[in-house]
Formats: C-alpha cells, structure tokens, sequence
C-alpha cells in the first residue's frame, strides 16, 4: 500500500508536484470510529510527501472544518492544489455545514506557502450554485429525488486557450425524472484564481454522479476521469454498455477541454463489484502515466488506504488501459 496510516482511515487523493518531490494530499478519519461510513461526516485532510509517489512520509493534519459556525464547519472534503505565477500555492475543497446537515456543498478556497499551512481566503467561501447560470444546476436538495445538493470535488487547472482558469466540479442537473440521469460535471472559470463566475455544465447524463473529475490532456485529447458506483449507472448507460454494472472509475473524451465531452466508448475503465480502487486520479510521473486510488472493498472489508500506483497506457483509438501490476 502507498499512503496508510495506522490509526487512519484514507480515501479521496490529489497530488501535486514541487519542483522536486510529490505532494499526496486526503481524507482521512479516526478508525476509533469503527463504522467506516462515519468517515465522511468525521473527516480532516492530510499531507505527505514522497519522491516516488510509492514511499510516503507523512506530515500530519494539514486542513479541517472551520470553527464555526460557518458554510465549511462542519466537512471539508476533496478538492485540488494549483500554483500561480507568483509562486502561492492554491487549495480548492469542498466545504459542508452543521446548519445545513452537509445536505448542500460548496467550493471553498484557502492558500499556503508551504503546501501544508493553509490559510482561508476570506471565509473560504469560493463559489456557489448562484448567479444567471444557476438555473442550469439541481440547485436545491432535490428531497426524494436525490441525496444531496451535488457541489463538490473542484478540479482547478489552467486555461490551455490562454489567461486564467478553468474549474470542473461533481454536479446535477434539474428536470431529469431519472435520478440516475442527472449527474454532471459543473463548470467555472476564473481570471485570477480568487473571483469564479459559474458557468453551464460541460456534461449531463450517463450516471446519477460523477464524483472526484479530474480533466487532463494526453497527445492532444482531453479526458476527464471520473468515479461512479454500480447503482448509479442511468438506464440510458446500461443500454450502450452490456456488461454487469460495477463500482470505480470511468472516463470522459473530448477534443477541447470546454467539450462538447462523450462518456468513452467500450467497457468499464477501471472497475469491480465489490469496487477495488475509488476517487481514483491519473498522474503523469514523466516517464508515463499512473494510476491512484484508495482500496475500498466494500464496506464490510474497507481498506481505508491509497494502493499502489500502476500504469496507464492509451491506446491507439486514444482509450485509457489500466495494466496492472505483476506480484
């Protein structure tokens, strides 16, 4: 296993790169818990740091809810680290309530210097289902419909078209009698990092989620990665995709990161039923590209820990391939 703790429970993962070691960032909660599904409402992030990104050292809490009361007080789940032009490092999460019973996320924002303090900006509040293109959004907790007000797991990059940057993020859309129809992926944009205007979602449909996207280009095509589980495949995916449905990770292709973007063709990217590795995120090390994610083995044998990275290849019709790893 890559990134454990003993005393831990760990599952979503970002990572980001210094200049010269990685940067593992996560979720993590008690084991004195014992029900590892209480994880999600008892949750802090940790840091570690590695030069392989197989060996970890860990550094401890590095980001937890706010004092309160206030939008992020109770939870602050999965987000992503980017770095500016002026060296500041930038932290993306997504934050919860008490007063809202973590019913309705949001993205928050908090910068550090050192990639392990980490100081909100402002309340931390950084974007929220408001504003004209709001209405393209399931912007209220849909009660009976759906589990949650769907905003959270931001993934900030930099705009490849030119100045500024682009956020992608775990959403839904109204108005689709299927609640495993509705799942998104949202979209923002932003000129400096700290004021996002919130735009129309890049995709709809396919899955009741699309949790944890992360959006990256390889020879010219863009993908965007993302995790769903076997009950949330819509009727309209079990149509173009026979095989029985399973817990982990899919992918969407496009040509232009802004879409139009397609769920990607063929079987199942990266999953099993119990599912083996979730929230799962491709990173390229240089000399190729790997695969990492936290082992979950359904509830009643949870892992709780990031495996081991293992290669990725693209094939000649630019579909992903997981090859794994010979013990």
């Amino acid at each position: 296993m890559v990134i454990a703790l003993e005393k831990k429970w760990i599952w979503d993962s970002w990572y980001a790169h210094d200049g010269q070691r990685w940067h593992g960032f996560f979720l993590q909660a008690d084991k004195t818990l014992i029900d590892p599904d209480l994880r999600h409402l008892n949750v802090t992030q940790g840091h570690a740091v590695s030069d392989d990104l197989k060996t970890w050292t860990h550094l401890g809490t590095m980001f937890t809810p706010s004092e309160g009361p206030g939008w992020d007080d109770y939870t602050t789940w999965t987000g992503s680290v980017v770095q500016d032009d002026a060296g500041l490092w930038h932290l993306f999460y997504t934050g919860t309530s008490h007063a809202e019973n973590a019913l309705y996320q949001r993205v928050g924002h908090a910068t550090s210097t050192d990639l392990h303090q980490w100081t909100r900006v402002g309340n931390g509040l950084a974007l929220d289902l408001q504003g004209p293109n709001a209405q393209f959004y399931e912007k209220d907790h849909m009660v009976g419909h759906w589990h949650d007000r769907a905003m959270r797991d931001p993934w900030v990059m930099r705009d490849p078209s030119g100045k500024g940057w682009l956020m992608y993020f775990t959403a839904r859309v109204p108005g689709v009698a299927e609640p495993n129809g509705g799942g998104a992926i949202g979209f923002a944009t932003s000129d400096d990092l700290m004021t996002w205007t919130l735009q129309k979602p890049v995709f709809s449909g396919g899955f009741g989620q699309l949790e944890v996207p992360q959006v990256f280009a390889v020879d010219g095509r863009w993908y965007c990665l993302f995790c769903t589980s076997s009950t949330h495949w819509s009727t309209g995916y079990k149509a173009i995709n026979p095989e029985s449905p399973v817990t982990g990770n899919h992918y969407l292709i496009a040509d232009n990161p802004r879409g139009p973007w397609r769920v990607a063709p063929g079987t199942f990217f990266d999953g099993a039923e119990p599912c083996k590795r979730y929230a799962a995120r491709i990173v390229d090390t240089g000399d190729g590209l790997v695969i990492l994610g936290f082992a979950d083995n359904g509830k009643a044998n949870f892992g709780g820990y990031v495996t081991d990275p293992e290669p990725v290849m693209v094939d000649q019709y630019g579909l992903l391939h997981v090859i794994p790893e010979r013990g």
